[in-house]
């Protein structure tokens, strides 16, 4: 039989990252306990897919195995004001992240209504807070400038709400103060949480640091470009906004360490993965030390420094599943996810979650 098309491997188009998924599947609370949300193992070497509860997950990582965390925190980067004034019509402003200013007031951002709110306006937030837009940027986010007698901290703290995700459809609460944050989360500076790691309490850390597995953390700070959909038909020609991270000299010695004498690294989320990754050289050693990263991990990509991964539930045509798919290769993944689906599985941030053995 002749073939009209060429054969095409799959995983390397957008479209093959598509799937469909009920809203009500979509997780708008967190679980009752951390560790309840449900498990999927699934194993690259027989192919095979099991269930489980999250705390079972003490169970899989042996002795001497070292666990990565990402250390970073949630801050509150979600402003909600007014165009001008009190009586102004509603206005957004989300903070990405603060620029090197001398003040430690200047910020890119995000904001709604973007045509309105062009350099000079302003978004009244409180009496003692308000947002004015300097300038756009080329890639349309906004710098802007926190007006306000108060300490940053204190200001965000203050007015500031909990960003939850765009497909989480009500308003933050007290509760999400706590359970959008890792209870490992130290360092402020994301503004989305790393979701993989919200399954983690401190009574199953400490169960597996008893059972001898060793731990890591690193930092990277999430960007708002986590949610952000691949919108080219071609992955390659998708832009990755850079994320800030650090590995520190004893998390690097501890991993590499580990590899040294046989033992392997179970990466806690997709941004742990791409920290690593990062700072890994082609021999597979880390490298302490900071930067900026835009790696994007997708289909066909060798890893050098991560064994194992843990990892939530990925929006479609999104970076965060081309990844998975890379580790776990993309039959695999696509595999696994109909599974969730067909078995019930609460999808994305507060969602349920997978280990990739």
């Amino acid at each position: 039989m002749e073939l009209t098309e060429p054969l095409r491997t799959r995983g390397l188009s957008t479209a093959d990252y598509d799937y469909e998924l009920e809203p009500e599947r979509i997780a708008q609370e967190p679980a009752s306990e951390r560790d309840r949300s449900r498990l999927l193992i699934v194993e690259r070497a027989t192919e095979s897919i099991r269930h489980a509860h999250f705390g079972e997950v003490a169970d899989l990582i042996p002795a001497g195995d070292v666990l990565v965390l990402n250390t970073t925190r949630v801050i509150r980067a979600r402003l909600l004001g007014t165009r001008d004034s009190p009586q102004g019509a509603p206005a957004e402003v989300l903070l990405l992240k603060p620029l090197a200013d001398a003040s430690g007031l200047t910020y890119e951002a995000l904001v709604h209504p973007g045509g309105k709110l062009r350099a000079g306006r302003r978004v009244y937030i409180a009496n003692d807070l308000s947002v004015e837009i300097v300038a756009v940027t080329d890639r349309r986010t906004r710098l802007v400038r926190l007006l306000t007698p108060l300490a940053v901290d204190d200001a965000l703290a203050r007015y500031g709400h909990v960003p939850l995700p765009p497909y989480i459809s009500r308003a933050d609460t007290v509760a999400d103060a706590e359970r959008y944050q890792t209870v490992y989360a130290a360092q402020p500076g994301s503004v989305a949480a790393p979701t993989a790691g919200l399954h983690f309490t401190e009574e199953l850390l400490e169960r597996l640091s008893a059972r001898g597995v060793r731990r890591a953390d690193v930092l990277l700070h999430v960007g708002a470009g986590t949610f952000k959909p691949v919108e080219t038909e071609d992955p390659a020609d998708h832009p990755m906004h850079e994320e800030v991270y650090t590995i520190g000299e004893e998390s690097a010695r501890r991993i590499n360490d580990a590899h040294a004498t046989g033992k392997e690294i179970w990466a806690v989320g997709t941004t742990s993965v791409r920290t690593l990754e990062t700072a890994a050289d082609e021999r597979g050693l880390v490298h302490p030390g900071s930067g900026e990263t835009r790696l994007f991990i997708r289909p066909p990509y060798t890893f050098r420094a991560t064994d194992k991964l843990i990892t939530n539930f990925h929006l479609p045509r999104s970076t965060l599943l081309m990844l998975v798919a890379a580790f776990a290769g993309y039959e695999l993944t696509m595999h696994a996810y109909r599974t969730a689906i067909d078995s019930g599985y609460r999808f994305y941030s507060y969602g349920d979650a997978m280990v990739i053995l």
